[in-house]
């Protein structure tokens, strides 16, 4: 790693970056949101912008420089957010870090209704989607939940440049660990992270503005006989199946949603679940709300 790439790699510009973590066999997962650096630097939507003081940011070239393919296992995963505009350099990035690029998840913001949260920028578009690049080092398949996972995350959004956190649950049911998150802002279980704003005591730069507090995007409520969209069945079949992987018994999702538990039999079935025999299952102590 260069000397610049050191100096700029924190989120502060006054902290001095520890070198990436290792450890035996290297990461087989790494998670990565790194600080982009956009050519509108003094525009009010700029993460360096000194009034709102969000983040300091990185070239590409530094980005591309950080030694991640040192740190990663022969055989590895890479999910890497990148903003829509920045796709090309994402792509530079992945490819600079080793590994080749296979495909991505969307991450769709939504208000609390469900519907698109237009509250995004851009100069063409108003954005409301952000993608997260999912690449491939050596030869390693997705593990078994991810056959039914769709690549889109539907939650709502929070202060400015915070990631989903449904996306540790995702890349942990699909990819193996041991895990890394490089430029993290929020420490977590099981993850090692690297960022100088990733540990406890350092609060993160940026505020949450009234209305992005993210949370789940419920399940709509429905008549007897109504039929769920085929877009909300895939949504909540995917939930709902995830969470019966994991133990959750039909007639828990049933209370949780509102739903009968017939109805929540046929949405598991449509999601691909094998159905357990009756009385297998219980429902897990840290139950996750639906989406």
């Amino acid at each position: 790693m260069s000397a610049s790439a050191l100096r700029a790699a924190p989120l502060r510009d006054n902290v001095d970056a520890s070198p990436l973590p290792r450890t035996e066999g290297g990461f087989k997962t790494i998670l990565a949101d790194p600080p982009w650096r956009f050519t509108n630097r003094t525009g009010k939507v700029a993460p360096e912008h000194r009034r709102l003081d969000r983040y300091s940011t990185m070239t590409l070239d530094d980005i591309c420089d950080l030694d991640v393919s040192q740190v990663a296992a022969a055989n590895a995963h890479l999910y890497l957010w990148v903003p829509n505009a920045l796709l090309p350099e994402g792509l530079q990035v992945l490819h600079s870090w080793g590994f080749r690029y296979v495909s991505n998840v969307v991450w769709a913001k939504r208000r609390k209704d469900g519907g698109p949260d237009g509250r995004g920028v851009g100069f063409y578009f108003r954005n409301v989607t952000e993608l997260l690049l999912f690449g491939v080092r050596g030869s390693m398949r997705t593990l078994g939940p991810a056959r039914r996972q769709v690549n889109m995350i539907e939650t709502r959004k929070r202060e400015h440049s915070r990631k989903p956190d449904e996306q540790y649950e995702l890349i942990e049911s699909c990819s193996p660990g041991p895990y890394l998150e490089l430029f993290a802002r929020y420490a977590q279980d099981g993850w090692t992270t690297w960022g100088d704003e990733s540990a406890g005591e350092t609060p993160p730069r940026g505020r949450v503005h009234r209305g992005y507090e993210g949370g789940a995007i419920h399940a709509p409520s429905l008549a007897p006989n109504e039929r769920l969209d085929d877009r909300t069945m895939q949504d909540l079949a995917t939930a709902l199946c995830r969470q019966y992987d994991r133990g959750a018994s039909i007639r828990a999702l049933a209370d949780q949603t509102g739903y009968s538990i017939s109805r929540i039999r046929t949405i598991l079935e449509c999601g691909g679940a094998t159905l357990r025999p009756r009385g297998r299952g219980k429902k897990p102590a840290n139950s996750d709300t639906l989406l």
